[in-house]
């Protein structure tokens, strides 16, 4: 019997990271790679469990963190998971993605953005597709993306952005200024920059408007 080298050919298995604190998240994904023998899964319930495993079993194909989760801090998670995977693909979960936050993934190098509502179907070849280096967002979310910068005259700087999201949640521009290490006047003249570029009279206005475009 001649004995070939596809008898002895080796498939290199795919290894998967998911981290999330919903349980139901994490048996989805394990029912999911029950049926894909070419992809090993390891589970985390935290950002700091899931660190503990690249750091102790990694570099990962790709790691997928949930957005909300404890430990994450919005996305510093991200930028740290990034920085220890080797280089390979970090991407993020979530259940409900703004055109700012796809922004700020793909400015710090992450993979993209996969919606918990995602069907099985597509989340194979979506994964498939992040762990071979390409970067994945939503059809609807990235048409989505693009109108809110054209529904724009002018694009929100970083500084305003970060004033933005303290506005929303009812601080006053001294207590934006503390949070942020800035003179009270420096937010005003924030504040009035972007009720001029959203085109509204007044900072309620203008996180009604910015939440209408989903920038918050």
């Amino acid at each position: 019997m001649v004995e070939t080298k596809e008898a002895f050919a080796i498939v290199e298995k795919l290894k998967l990271l998911v981290a999330d604190d919903h349980a139901m998240i994490l048996d989805m994904f394990e029912m999911y790679a029950e049926n894909l023998p070419d992809v090993v899964l390891a589970k985390a319930s935290d950002f700091h469990k899931a660190m503990d495993l690249i750091l102790k079993d990694g570099p990962f194909d790709i790691v997928l963190l949930d957005y909300n989760m404890p430990g994450m801090n919005g996305l510093e998670g991200l930028s740290k998971a990034l920085e220890h995977n080797g280089g390979k693909p970090v991407g993020i979960l979530t259940g409900n993605a703004t055109p700012r936050m796809v922004d700020e993934v793909l400015e710090k190098g992450g993979s993209g953005v996969i919606l918990k509502s995602a069907s099985l179907r597509s989340l194979t070849n979506t994964i498939r597709f992040m762990a071979a280096g390409e970067t994945y967002v939503p059809m609807d979310l990235m048409n989505e993306r693009n109108a809110v910068r054209d529904a724009m005259d002018s694009p929100l700087s970083d500084r305003e952005y970060s004033v933005l999201w303290p506005l929303a949640d009812g601080m006053s521009n001294r207590e934006i200024g503390a949070a942020l290490g800035l003179a009270e006047p420096t937010v005003k003249m924030h504040v009035q920059s972007i009720c001029r570029k959203l085109g509204v009279n007044n900072r309620t206005q203008a996180v009604v408007t910015a939440r209408n475009l989903n920038l918050i």
